[in-house]
């Protein structure tokens, strides 16, 4: 028995040493997969991540939640007997709350005002007093209101919504039934009311410093017309004229316009005497036509990354150090440098116009000096007046143009007030109603 149990003790022990063994191996394998210095990890292998101490979070000093509107009317709800027992229920508190926005059509109402006529006994005489626009809040003898005239006007000016729906809307909104005709003379009328403000705005444009400007087609009676437009930071002005020619931008500019104008690259703006900065967007979509046309040239191609290599430079070094950090000398030699650059990419392709860019090269070469205004204040591109022009263009293709000249003016002078309106943050339905009340009636 002695010798059963001390060789049992014996095997027991060289158990305990083997296991050990392997416990101390797997906990230096373990120790190696887990990033403990080992060059035999996994790539594989996630690294550890290191612990961190948990730290508060720090408050925020403004919460991007949605913020409760200021409530017109709290309406409480509760239940009035238990659903179970039928006890009535009574007190209670608050345990949610729900906000909803809500529209309350406003009624039309028929003003009547009444002049009566009195007389003075002293003087013999009657006297019956003038009822003015303001009083009356009315442009002219019509017999809707100026608050009628402004949402008419701004639905079709600023909104772009057809005759034929305004209509419609009205009916449907406030059950008030208007005619085309009607429709037409309020049009009309706001025009007319606004002859004052369109030359104020006619006269800004002459005086701004930079001028965008653009054009479009635009028909009128069934005939091609030319719709165009004069852009600033804070205005917009709109024309309608029969032809595309230049001279319809020197009209309009003045022979006393000193400012700068950014246009395309339209034969048209060659007039201008003023100093001009063609623009840039066309030229790039052009170089990028070029590239699709072409894409089996290699050489054209290379052609097109330069030219834009060096508009891509004018613009690092615009965010570099801004043009209005730059003085007068600085502008000018680095307008030079670029020129010059441009002057040895497109030189030599000009002189072979068979080649595939060898027309824009021409473009480039004609328009060198063109390109790069050394003034701070000139953007590069022209999207200023062609932003102006997407509501004029959306308008054509709903309703096609206007029917008469009549039309076409009131049409300019609602995209004027309310493209005017529109960029200078103003209320359109408020500045619409102050033109007509402060305006004299025809």
């Amino acid at each position: 028995m002695g010798n059963l149990a001390t060789a049992t003790r014996e095997e027991l022990i060289a158990i305990i040493e083997v296991l050990a063994a392997r416990v101390a191996a797997l906990e230096e394998e373990n120790r190696r997969l887990r990033g403990g210095g080992g060059k035999d990890v996994p790539a594989w292998v996630k690294p550890n991540r290191p612990t961190q101490e948990k730290r508060e979070r720090k408050r925020r000093e403004q919460a991007f939640v949605r913020q409760r509107e200021q409530p017109d009317e709290v309406h409480e709800h509760a239940m009035e007997c238990c659903p179970e027992c039928g006890r009535k229920l009574t007190g209670g508190w608050k345990h949610g709350r729900h906000q909803v926005i809500e529209i309350v059509l406003p009624q039309v109402r028929v003003i009547e005002h009444v002049a009566l006529a009195r007389w003075c006994g002293r003087c013999r005489k009657r006297w019956i007093p003038r009822l003015e626009a303001g009083a009356l809040g009315v442009q002219g003898k019509r017999r809707f209101g100026v608050s009628v005239q402004s949402v008419v006007a701004a639905l079709h000016g600023a909104f772009r919504v057809p005759m034929k729906q305004i209509r419609g809307l009205l009916r449907e909104l406030w059950g008030l039934r208007i005619s085309d005709g009607e429709i037409v003379a309020l049009l009309d009328e706001v025009a007319q009311a606004g002859v004052e403000a369109l030359g104020r705005l006619h006269d800004a444009v002459r005086g701004s410093p930079v001028v965008c400007v653009d054009e479009t087609g635009w028909r009128q009676d069934g005939q091609n017309g030319w719709l165009w437009t004069f852009s600033t930071s804070q205005v917009r002005y709109f024309q309608y004229r029969n032809t595309r020619s230049g001279r319809v931008a020197q009209e309009v500019l003045g022979e006393q316009f000193t400012g700068k104008t950014v246009c395309d690259f339209y034969a048209a703006y060659n007039r201008l005497l003023n100093e001009i900065q063609r623009c840039w967007a066309h030229l790039l979509r052009d170089l990028h036509a070029l590239k699709e046309k072409h894409a089996d040239q290699p050489e054209a191609i290379a052609w097109a990354e330069a030219v834009k290599a060096v508009y891509e430079e004018a613009k690092a070094q615009s965010a570099r150090a801004p043009v209005l950090e730059l003085n007068r000398l600085q502008r000018r030699r680095l307008r030079e440098r670029l020129e010059a650059r441009l002057e040895v990419l497109a030189g030599p392709v000009a002189r072979t116009p068979d080649a595939p860019h060898g027309v824009l090269a021409q473009r480039i070469m004609k328009h060198l000096g063109e390109l790069f205004v050394e003034h701070p204040e000139v953007p590069a591109d022209n999207n200023l007046a062609e932003r102006s022009l997407r509501p004029a263009v959306t308008a054509r293709k709903i309703s096609g143009g206007t029917r008469s000249h009549k039309g076409s003016q009131t049409k300019m002078a609602l995209l004027s007030h309310f493209g005017t309106w529109t960029l200078q943050n103003c209320p359109l339905l408020s500045a619409c109603r102050n033109l007509l009340l402060t305006s004299s009636p025809a």
